[in-house]
């Protein structure tokens, strides 16, 4: 359940839009707005955030810092990149600082609408271009994964159900563990396979045929 959101995005207009696609989706939802990346920082340390949307360009950093600290001082948000900004090494970076998703503002709004609505289903909301991009990258590149790492049974269980969009709270309740030990889980899985975002974690769970069928035996 999406109980409290939080806006990284320097211009207001901006702001103003997300803020009214966000409030006619989850209606009941607090929505906090950040400028810039000091009062973003300011926030992630008083609150827990549930959605986090995030600009990239910020007039005293970059959205991959935000990114990097929303990883660290919250239990179990998604983290949205919102951006004009569709480079490859953009794309890579942001990922690679933990977003779960990535939407372009040139995007029409009823497609970005549509995107966060699927949010608590366990989408990762991705424009279709970036979808493209991303695909294409780890087709013609891949993970530098450890052919020496295997995942356990438990491991296996988890990055099938984050593979489906599953969170963190979401993947203990299914599999009757604590949160903080599906953390742990999560964070083997990361080094053992060399990823750092759950937008690799659903392709490297294809790749291993975690996606189909029962849950792995």
């Amino acid at each position: 359940m999406i109980e409290k959101i939080l806006i990284v995005e320097d211009v207001a207009q901006s702001r103003a839009f997300m803020t009214a696609i966000l409030s006619g989706i989850f209606s009941d939802a607090e929505i906090l707005e950040a400028a810039d990346m000091r009062t973003a920082f300011f926030l992630c340390e008083r609150h827990q955030f549930n959605l986090a949307l995030v600009d990239l360009q910020l007039p005293d950093g970059d959205g991959y810092g935000v990114l990097r600290k929303l990883d660290q001082t919250q239990d179990d948000v998604t983290a949205i990149v919102t951006t004009a900004m569709g480079s490859d090494s953009a794309i890579v970076a942001a990922l690679s600082a933990g977003a779960d998703g990535y939407l372009l503002k040139s995007d029409p709004p009823d497609l970005i609408a549509s995107h966060l609505r699927q949010i608590p289903d366990g989408t990762p909301p991705l424009s279709p271009a970036i979808a493209r991009r991303v695909m294409d990258h780890f087709r013609q590149t891949g993970p530098s994964v450890d052919d020496n790492a295997t995942l356990t049974r438990r491991e296996a269980e988890v990055l099938s159900l984050v593979g489906r969009g599953l969170r963190v709270s979401d993947v203990a309740g299914a599999l009757e563990l604590a949160p903080s030990t599906v953390s742990s889980h999560i964070k083997s899985i990361y080094r053992k396979l060399n990823i750092s975002s759950r937008a690799e974690a659903a392709y490297q769970a294809a790749r291993l045929g975690l996606l189909t069928g029962d849950r792995p035996r």
